[in-house]
């Protein structure tokens, strides 16, 4: 794809100014140039750029990242790759032939071993000790140039198709203790996340209003006060400038003043965002699931 500096902006939540004073520094991207003479970037830009600000918040300098050969780069990334590996070899098994089975576009094979995962450990453990890593080992593989955008978006689906079956399963609460409304803003589409937590949550007897993807403030609102809801569930799973990020979150707690406000995600990003007006940051399911349990027995 080709992208203009604001779009990498919105994409890495890199400032436009920081990134031209990286490149005037740094050397940290060599954008390309069009007949106009209008700068521009591609795909491979955007990789470098993402993988500058992942490497940076390990506390490495800037100076001696953007230094960093391409290669070198693919090295200090595959020791993050191996950091996923399970130390279960059970999960390990199911992670590794799932991601060898997704990427070679095997629905059949990859649908089947799954469910077969999900019987055996359960949605809960299979989430978190399978899917996830899994997620996490696809996007370092992307960021390293292994896999194309389609075979993301075929894995995606298949494990999104996997969490909607676990979640039709599940009776519908008909006395719950509180309702929660689920949602990403409307710049997000990340939602597995999001559909694990609506399963999560209707699997503990909750009430669940789930609106899933790139939902507006205003539908939110719409929602809020047309419904007895006692807690707001988003996620901010994409890089974005810290200030925007900031501004989205003063708006809903100004906004819903009177409800519980939950936040998960980038842990990179939010760490660095002011959380404050009740928003709780959930960082882990089994925090997730001790803020469900602390309501219940207050309700």
């Amino acid at each position: 794809m080709r992208y203009s500096i604001s779009d990498l902006e919105q994409l890495s939540g890199v400032q436009t100014h920081t990134i031209r004073m990286w490149e005037r520094r740094y050397q940290a991207l060599e954008p390309m140039r069009s007949p106009g003479n209008t700068r521009f970037y591609d795909d491979a830009h955007l990789r470098r750029l993402l993988n500058i600000v992942s490497l940076s918040k390990s506390g490495m300098k800037i100076s001696l990242i953007c230094a960093l050969s391409d290669h070198e780069m693919d090295l200090l990334l595959q020791q993050e790759m191996e950091n996923t590996v399970s130390a279960d070899p059970q999960y390990e098994y199911y992670i590794s032939k799932l991601l060898n089975l997704g990427l070679a576009y095997n629905e059949l094979k990859f649908s089947a071993l799954l469910s077969t995962c999900v019987d055996n450990h359960g949605m809960g453990s299979t989430y978190q000790q399978v899917i996830y890593p899994l997620l996490v080992r696809l996007g370092l593989m992307w960021r390293r140039d292994h896999i194309c955008a389609a075979q993301e978006h075929f894995l995606s689906n298949l494990i999104r198709q996997q969490l909607y079956v676990a979640i039709h399963t599940l009776p519908l609460a008909k006395q719950a203790d509180s309702c929660w409304l689920l949602f990403l803003p409307e710049d997000e589409d990340h939602d597995l996340g999001l559909l694990f937590a609506n399963y999560l949550l209707r699997s503990m007897g909750q009430k669940v209003i789930f609106l899933g993807a790139r939902v507006p403030l205003a539908s939110v609102k719409e929602t809020m006060e047309n419904n007895n809801v006692q807690h707001m569930l988003f996620f901010m799973v994409r890089q974005r400038p810290v200030p925007d990020a900031n501004t989205y979150l003063e708006q809903l707690g100004t906004t819903f003043n009177y409800a519980n406000i939950h936040l998960a995600g980038n842990a990179n990003l939010i760490a660095d965002l002011e959380l404050r007006n009740r928003i709780n940051w959930i960082q882990s399911i089994a925090g997730f699931e001790e803020v469900i349990n602390k309501f219940k027995h207050a309700s």
